[in-house]
């Protein structure tokens, strides 16, 4: 072997008793020899008198590759190595580390252990004049470090691999057993549960939630079937005091001149009704249904108090289908629109802007804020016009429905159930409606939209000296934008207000106090 595998202090490189290895116990030219290991005890047990082997040092020195003695290096240890001394010349241990100083007192009483087998502590003899070699239990080798001292360790990776058995067992187990279940062990019967929170089957809910208020008010909510010949539609109505309905007048329309209508209530039972007014002008329209069967009459809120951003409520009946509860929100108000009805007439509406989703059917039916009461008539939706959906021509909400306000529901139906008809204020003149420009103008001679003429004879435009041409701007403090605004903003006045009305002639601009009258 070409590797020195001496330790760390040995003799020095060119000590050739490493170079070449015979089997331990070999027998060589100089008889039995027992070759060292530097860096370790020997493999086998130590010699001793039992043994056979000599505790001496070796029959004969060590030989060169000649076969003659190397030169004398000095004192040597039991086993041939050039024996080191201290500072104080005693001696130290051949083959421990080059810093590796052992006491001296553990030199004499340390009792090294060979691969586990122990050899009993005896006292060191002391060292024979002239040089000898004392009888020792062993070589003197470096002594064998003892082991740690053991400490509290954690558990052993032993145990963790039987735990980790169990847990596979176990899971196992449970999933045969579920396997089981699942492949037909029909042993016994499983109940999933109902999922029943009530024996009585009542649904209650706070009253002033969304679903509180609709069991209160769906019932007193009708739609309303139309048919006249071969032409029929359906909408939606709401009971009022004095066993009435209220709905819109487009929903009516067909049954004027002679139509069949008849009521559909929440729970399916219908009667007829017959029609006890109606104003084109307001869309409004008051009928009479045959029976109420106990249904209550809901009760009418007060528009003005309406806020932009109020949560409300749409129920009705939307493409036929009865009961229907919509949310969202007022989304603005005053909004001017007019619709045309039956026979080309148009209705004024200064409107309650909502996003709760609207739908044809939905006409007629109440608009209720979070106390339940009604605050608007639905009327009209805005749409996009006829979209293209597959192979079907489709139209619905799009977020911009209009409903009537209350306050006006309230004046117009009151006047329907009373006098069979409904006035409404007026200022005697005609507004052009195809005007573009700024605020509202009274038509002029020939107008088309005039049928009675431009100026009411001894009407209040009249009385108040406005002529044909004048252009209104400004009506009771608020500007007027547009002929719509102007009607509406008359519309919400009652026969005999007087308001101030500002207009400009030509370049002039003016102001009078008018007198509303009343019309039809």
């Amino acid at each position: 072997m070409t590797e020195d595998n001496r330790a760390p202090g040995g003799p020095p490189q060119d000590d050739r008793r490493t170079a070449e290895f015979e089997p331990r116990n070999s027998v060589g030219p100089q008889g039995p020899t027992d070759q060292i290991v530097a860096g370790g005890p020997p493999s086998g047990p130590p010699t001793g008198p039992q043994s056979g082997l000599p505790i001496g040092p070796p029959s004969g020195p060590p030989t060169g590759p000649q076969g003659m003695a190397p030169p004398d290096p000095g004192p040597r240890s039991p086993y041939g190595a050039p024996q080191h001394t201290d500072a104080l010349g005693r001696p130290r241990p051949s083959f421990s580390p080059h810093h590796y100083e052992q006491p001296y007192d553990q030199q004499r009483h340390a009792a090294p252990s060979y691969n586990g087998w122990n050899t009993q502590q005896q006292p060191h003899p002391p060292q024979p004049p002239g040089g000898g070699y004392p009888a020792q239990p062993g070589p003197n080798w470096a002594p064998v470090p003892a082991p740690e001292p053991r400490g509290r360790r954690g558990p052993s990776t032993s145990l963790f691999l039987v735990v980790s058995v169990v847990i596979a067992l176990l899971a196992g187990a449970l999933g045969a057993g579920v396997g089981v279940l699942a492949t037909g062990d029909h042993s016994g019967t499983v109940d999933l549960g109902s999922g029943k929170t009530s024996t009585t089957g009542a649904k209650n809910r706070d009253p002033g939630s969304v679903a509180g208020i609709a069991q209160r008010l769906v019932p007193s909510v009708v739609m309303i079937k139309v048919t006249n010949g071969t032409e029929g539609g359906a909408g939606t109505g709401f009971v009022v005091n004095g066993g009435y309905i209220v709905t819109n007048n487009h929903v009516v329309a067909p049954a004027v001149s002679g139509g069949n209508m008849q009521v559909v209530f929440s729970d399916g039972k219908t009667t007829t009704a017959t029609i006890v007014g109606h104003d084109p002008t307001s869309d409004i329209a008051v009928i009479k249904p045959g029976t109420l069967a106990g249904r209550k009459a809901l009760t009418l809120g007060d528009s003005d108090n309406l806020a932009v951003g109020d949560p409300v409520i749409a129920i009705g009946s939307p493409l036929g289908l009865a009961g229907t509860v919509t949310t969202g929100i007022v989304s603005a108000l005053n909004r001017p629109v007019s619709t045309s009805g039956e026979g080309g007439e148009s209705a004024f509406i200064n409107a309650v802007q909502t996003d709760a989703a609207i739908n044809p059917g939905n006409s007629g039916g109440p608009l209720v804020d979070s106390k339940g009461q009604v605050i608007g008539v639905n009327s009209a939706i805005a749409t996009l016009g006829s979209q293209s959906l597959g192979d079907k021509q489709q139209s619905g909400s799009i977020g911009l429905g209009f409903a009537i306000p209350s306050n006006q529901v309230k004046k117009v139906a009151e006047q329907l159930i009373n006098n069979g008809k409904a006035t409404h204020a007026v200022i005697g003149a005609c507004i052009d409606m195809s005007y573009q420009g700024g605020g509202a103008r009274i038509a002029t001679d020939g107008a088309q939209s005039c049928k009675g003429g431009t100026i009411t004879a001894g009407g209040p435009a009249e009385k108040a000296g406005l002529k044909a041409g004048d252009i209104i701007t400004a009506f009771d403090g608020k500007p007027i934008s547009g002929s719509d605004e102007l009607i509406m903003a008359i519309r919400a006045k009652a026969p005999g207000d007087r308001v101030q009305v500002a207009y400009t002639r030509g370049s002039q601009r003016s102001t009078t106090v008018l007198t509303l009258g009343a019309g039809n």
